[in-house]
C-alpha cells in the first residue's frame, strides 16, 4: 500500500511538473492583449469603418479604401441633396408631387422595398421624405430626385457633382436608390448601362453620412422613428433594427440612425450612428456575413455593435490641447516696423479629440506657420491682438494612426494674444540706421574672419 502510495504521488508530482511549462504558456496566450487585440477586431465584412462623428476622427477601419457596394445607403446623398434645396427655398416641405409613370411602375414591385403609389396621386415632399427615410422606399426616392432635378438623369449628375465638392473618393452614382439598374424595369438614368450599380469606400460613406449629421442633422428627427403609417394606411417599419425596442437593439448607447442598404451585389451594409453621453460614433459596414459566409440582416447589425462597442469601451473625448497652450519652442513670432520686435502667440481654441484613453499622453501639439500670413517668419505691424499666424496639428508619438476623413477638422487656429502698434518715423528711421551697421559690421566681421 505504501509503495502504491509513493507511486500516486511522484506520478502526480511528474504530471504537474511536466504540465507546469504549458500553464505558464498558456497564461501568455490566454491573457487579453488589450489594445492589441481589440485593434483587430476581424470583423466578417468586405469593408467596415468607424469615426467620431463631431471630428471625424477615424478610430478603426478594415478595407476602408476599397470600392464596395452601397444599395440603399446611396439615399444619403439623396437626403443631402434635398436637405440643401429646401434650405436653398429649391423646394418645400409641403410641395406637391404628381406621380409619374416611371414612379408608379417601381412602386408597384413589391419585391422591392416601396410604399404604393396612386398613378393619378399627388403626395407631399415630407410624405416622400419619410418614406425613403424610415422604409427606404425606391420610388419615393425616386420623386423627390424628379422633384428636385426634373428627371432622375439630372439628379444622378448632382449627386456625382456633390460627391466631388465634399470630397468624396472612391465613388460612382447612377442612380438616386441604390438599386441595382436592373431592378428599373429599362427605365435607368440615361448615360447609365442597365447592369451599373453604385459604389463607395466605407471610408466615403461614412464622410458622406459624417457631412449628413452635420450640415443637417435634423435626419435624425426621421431616422429614429421605428414605424409610421403611409398616407394609404400601409404601415412602415424601420429597416433598422438596432434602433430602441426593435429586434437587435443595442443596449450600450442610443442607435437613432441612419442608413441600411441591401442588393444582391451589395450584400447586407448598414450606416449606424449611436450616442452616449457627449460622444456620437458613425459606424459603416458593407456585405457583412455570419460564420458561415451567408449575408444576413443579423451579421450586419451583429457586425456594427461590435465596432459600438469597440468604440465605447476604448475611447473617450479628451481635451489634448488647452486654450491658450503656448509651444515650448516658439512662444513668440518676430515683428518688423513695431514699437516691438516680437509679439507672443498661443493656440486659440481648446482641442478636444476622441482618443484611446490610455493614448493621451502620445500626442504631442505642433505648430505650423502660415506662409501666407507672415513674411520671411514675421508679422508687419500693426498688428492686432487674434491675429492668425498658423495651425496646430497633433502627431502620435508611437503607434497607428488612422487621421480624419476631414482634415481641416484635424486643426485650431494659433493667434497672438497681444497687439503690437507700429513704430513712428524716427524710430523706423532709427531702426532702419541700426540694420544698415548692423549688417556692415557683420560684413567687416565676416571679411575679416574670412582673412584667417
Amino acid at each position: 500500500m505504501l509503495e502504491v502510495l509513493v507511486l500516486k504521488t511522484a506520478k502526480n508530482a511528474f504530471i504537474r511538473f511536466a504540465l507546469l511549462p504549458a500553464l505558464v504558456l498558456s497564461m501568455f496566450v490566454m491573457q487579453p492583449k488589450g489594445t492589441e487585440a481589440a485593434d483587430n477586431l476581424n470583423l466578417l465584412v468586405d469593408g467596415a469603418i468607424l469615426i467620431d462623428a463631431d471630428s471625424g476622427k477615424i478610430l478603426y477601419e478594415q478595407n476602408a479604401a476599397t470600392p464596395l457596394g452601397i444599395a440603399s445607403m446611396t439615399k444619403m446623398m439623396t437626403e443631402y441633396l434635398l436637405f440643401e434645396a429646401i434650405e436653398e427655398g429649391n423646394v418645400t416641405w409641403d410641395q406637391q408631387y404628381s406621380v409619374t409613370d416611371y414612379t408608379y411602375k417601381i412602386s408597384q414591385d413589391r419585391v422591392l422595398s416601396n410604399v404604393p403609389l396612386r398613378r393619378d396621386g399627388t403626395y407631399t415632399v415630407q410624405e416622400l421624405y419619410e418614406a425613403m427615410a424610415i422604409y427606404s422606399a425606391n420610388a419615393a426616392t425616386i420623386a423627390i430626385a424628379e422633384t428636385i432635378a426634373g428627371t432622375e438623369t439630372q439628379f444622378v449628375k448632382m449627386m456625382n457633382e456633390k460627391a466631388e465638392e465634399l470630397g468624396l473618393e472612391d465613388y460612382r452614382f447612377v442612380n438616386s436608390t441604390g438599386l441595382s439598374n436592373t431592378d428599373l424595369q429599362g427605365m435607368h438614368p440615361d448615360g447609365t448601362k442597365p447592369e451599373d450599380e453604385n459604389v463607395m469606400s466605407a471610408r466615403s460613406t461614412a464622410k458622406l453620412a459624417y457631412r449628413l449629421l452635420k450640415d443637417y442633422p435634423e435626419v435624425l428627427d426621421t431616422t429614429q422613428i421605428r414605424t409610421k403609417q403611409w398616407v394609404e394606411g400601409t404601415k412602415m417599419d424601420n429597416w433598422n433594427f438596432m434602433l430602441p425596442g426593435a429586434v437587435f437593439e443595442y443596449k450600450g448607447a442610443v442607435v437613432d440612425g441612419l442608413k441600411t442598404g441591401t442588393t444582391n451585389f451589395a450584400g447586407h451594409c448598414f450606416t449606424g450612428t449611436a450616442k452616449k453621453g457627449d460622444m456620437r460614433l458613425i459606424a459603416v459596414v458593407m456585405k457583412a456575413v455570419d460564420s458561415k459566409g451567408v449575408g444576413s440582416y443579423k451579421a450586419r447589425f451583429d457586425a456594427t455593435a461590435a465596432l459600438f462597442n469597440y468604440g465605447f469601451s476604448q475611447f473617450s473625448k479628451e481635451e489634448l490641447v488647452p486654450a491658450g497652450y503656448t509651444f515650448e519652442k516658439q512662444k513668440t513670432i518676430p515683428v518688423i516696423k513695431g514699437k516691438e520686435d516680437k509679439v507672443k502667440i498661443a493656440v486659440k481654441d481648446p482641442i478636444e479629440m476622441v482618443i484611446k484613453t490610455s493614448e493621451k499622453d502620445m500626442y504631442q501639439a505642433v505648430f505650423e506657420k502660415d506662409s501666407k500670413k507672415l513674411k520671411d517668419g514675421a508679422l508687419e505691424a500693426d498688428v492686432k491682438e487674434g491675429t492668425v499666424v498658423g495651425s496646430v496639428n497633433l502627431e502620435k508619438a508611437e503607434g497607428e494612426d488612422y487621421g480624419f476623413v476631414s482634415d481641416q477638422d484635424a486643426i485650431s487656429s494659433v493667434v497672438t494674444t497681444e497687439a503690437v502698434e507700429r513704430a513712428n518715423w524716427f524710430s523706423l528711421t532709427m531702426q532702419g540706421i541700426g540694420h544698415f551697421f548692423s549688417n556692415l559690421f557683420g560684413g567687416a566681421k565676416d571679411f575679416v574672419v574670412g582673412l584667417f
